[in-house]
């Protein structure tokens, strides 16, 4: 069943103004906008959903710079994202769904204030280049369709490669498009029905773009500090109501 009206309306603001965030620093669009998306819709929902939006997004990226895109990393990459991914979804599919909301919000705040303990304190741009991307793949895959947003987790491991801003971009995107991609199929062959929320991945879509063309051009006249302290606090706020929300319901308070 499709969201009400007002929801898309929300949801679509969400998205443009995510888009523009990305843009402007870089990073954090996705992540947020699937935060917000937790506060209106349930998880199994909001994953393929977001998954679908998030491929128009890096999709583009990766278009764009498709000439830098390094394709023996993202071969790498992709080698066990469709069997990690089906372990992933037999594990979403078990899980309450105020369990899963609260996972997500504890994993956004980690991701937001304390990004090495997902990396369980490695370093991972100090790995072997050459075999990084497989181990990468594997544990993208899984948690694509468990926490749905995965970037701040795989970006350290695109770091001390020597590409070029734009191989690195990219190819980055490349490799998210590819796990979404792998994500969409997933959640299709079990039956997710996409159809039913045309609407708001029309009007969700159309946001992302549209948000992404304004950010690139407010770029040079937003201060980025202060963009970036106020997407941490926006963001702070949701995930923290996902965390309590999903505390008290598992608890059954």
């Amino acid at each position: 069943m499709s969201p009400e009206l007002d929801v898309v309306a929300v949801l679509g603001a969400a998205a443009f103004a995510t888009a523009v965030l990305s843009a402007v620093v870089g990073m954090a669009g996705g992540i947020t906008l699937l935060a917000v998306m937790l506060l209106y819709l349930p998880p199994l929902v909001v994953i393929p959903l977001h998954g679908v939006v998030q491929l128009v997004s890096n999709g583009s990226r990766a278009f764009i710079q498709r000439e830098h895109v390094q394709w023996g990393i993202l071969l790498r990459y992709g080698i066990l994202l469709v069997p990690a991914g089906i372990a992933g979804l037999a594990v979403a599919r078990q899980v309450p769904p105020d369990a899963t909301k609260l996972a997500i919000g504890v994993f956004v705040l980690l991701a937001t204030w304390a990004p090495g303990v997902l990396t369980l304190g490695a370093h991972p741009e100090a790995s072997d280049p050459n075999r990084r991307f497989f181990a990468l793949g594997a544990v993208a895959g899984f948690l694509n369709v468990t926490v749905g947003a995965i970037g701040p987790l795989i970006a350290p491991f695109f770091l001390n490669l020597g590409l070029t801003r734009f191989a690195l971009i990219g190819t980055k995107a490349a490799c998210q498009m590819l796990g979404h991609l792998t994500k969409i199929a997933l959640f299709g062959a079990v039956g997710f029905a996409f159809a039913d929320h045309v609407v708001l991945l029309a009007v969700l879509s159309a946001a992302v773009v549209t948000g992404t063309w304004l950010g690139s051009r407010l770029l040079e006249r937003v201060n980025e500090r202060v963009f970036l302290w106020l997407y941490r606090v926006v963001l702070t706020a949701v995930a923290l109501r996902l965390v309590v929300a999903g505390a008290l319901r598992v608890a059954g308070v």
